[in-house]
């Protein structure tokens, strides 16, 4: 979950560093409509990043994961709360072009029964090396080594195969950020990616709304001029889909060199806010992905209320509409350009 310190500010981002925009960082805003809780995406870069071959972005797919090859591997305060909608409705089926909020509000999360995949539900394990756990990683600040990593992040599926989804307050500024999917024990498996580029809408960049507590990353291509996506694969970002949905949570804790997993059903803290029930994700594990169970794509990360939540037996993510749509075209565009 966030940083989970108890009643204290930043409480998902445990051991991230203060990330300040540095001389060479450029902004770029990219007005887009995005209806009732949000604004304009806002982007953050350093000077030189690498560029990609010129694709015209989309609404991703479903995406095929290919097989990962190993390498030798080393509160906020929100300046206004959104309107609400007076008798707002439950999406009854995962449609990524429909209604962004739902039903009555629960306070604690629902529970469905679990599937043999699954195992039981509410329980929080080591994360087995599946191809799914490899498309989620740390993220490091200089050296990728024990005890170094600050947040967890995932690969998004995308035509220019270098996006990566995190919370927005784990960090402002791409400097020196390093991505190493599916980390384990001091080592990267699949290799590393160094973070160009950090997308985040102005309702976070500039009033810290806890219903935008999301980010786009872009990713260079590592020296062997691969894709992050190329070799681990990536998950497709799911918008409206409903509350009660079994999700698989994966997060690095900062402690810890091994990620975990827990399955569980979301519930609705608010009308932007899922909620759920896994126990023992600390600091470290903010921007960690909500993958559900069903459709297999990714429906929220580890943040939004409280930073991810003040106790680390329960997560919260801002819920995934046409805000983080609009937010992810864009990214995919500046990555395309």
């Amino acid at each position: 979950m966030g940083q989970h310190r108890r009643r204290t500010p930043r409480r998902r981002r445990l051991l991230a560093p203060t990330l300040v925009t540095t001389a060479l960082s450029v902004l770029t805003v990219a007005v887009v409509v995005v209806g009732t809780h949000s604004l304009t995406p806002r982007a953050t870069a350093v000077a030189s990043p690498a560029t990609s071959a010129a694709v015209a972005p989309s609404v991703p797919g479903t995406p095929t994961v290919p097989a990962a090859v190993p390498v030798t591997g080393t509160e906020p305060s929100a300046s206004s709360e959104p309107p609400v909608p007076s008798e707002p409705s439950v999406p009854s089926e995962p449609d990524p072009a429909t209604q962004s909020a739902a039903s009555t509000p629960a306070s604690t999360p629902t529970t469905a029964a679990p599937t043999p995949a699954d195992g039981p539900l509410g329980t929080t394990a080591t994360a087995p090396a599946t191809p799914e756990a490899a498309t989620v990683g740390a993220l490091f600040t200089g050296t990728v080594r024990p005890g170094n990593h600050f947040c967890t992040a995932s690969v998004l599926h995308s035509t220019t195969g270098n996006l990566l989804l995190t919370a927005a307050h784990c960090l402002d500024d791409p400097s020196g950020v390093t991505f190493a999917p599916g980390y384990r024990d001091g080592r990267a498996p699949y290799g590393t990616w160094r973070v160009t580029a950090v997308h985040t809408t102005t309702g976070w960049s500039h009033g810290g709304d806890q219903d935008e507590d999301f980010a786009v990353l872009e990713t260079a291509a590592d020296a062997a001029g691969r894709r992050v996506e190329d070799v681990v694969g990536g998950n497709t970002l799911g918008t409206d889909e409903p509350f009660g949905t079994a999700v698989r949570l994966y997060g690095y804790p900062a402690g810890g060199e091994l990620p975990l997993l827990c399955t569980n059903t979301t519930g609705r803290q608010s009308a932007y806010q899922r909620v759920v029930d896994c126990p023992d994700y600390p600091g470290g594990t903010s921007g960690g992905p909500w993958i559900s169970t069903a459709t297999g794509h990714v429906v929220g990360a580890i943040g939004g209320y409280q930073q991810g939540g003040d106790t680390d037996d329960i997560s919260y993510s801002a819920y995934f509409d046409h805000t983080v749509a609009a937010l992810y075209a864009e990214a995919a565009a500046a990555a395309a350009s």
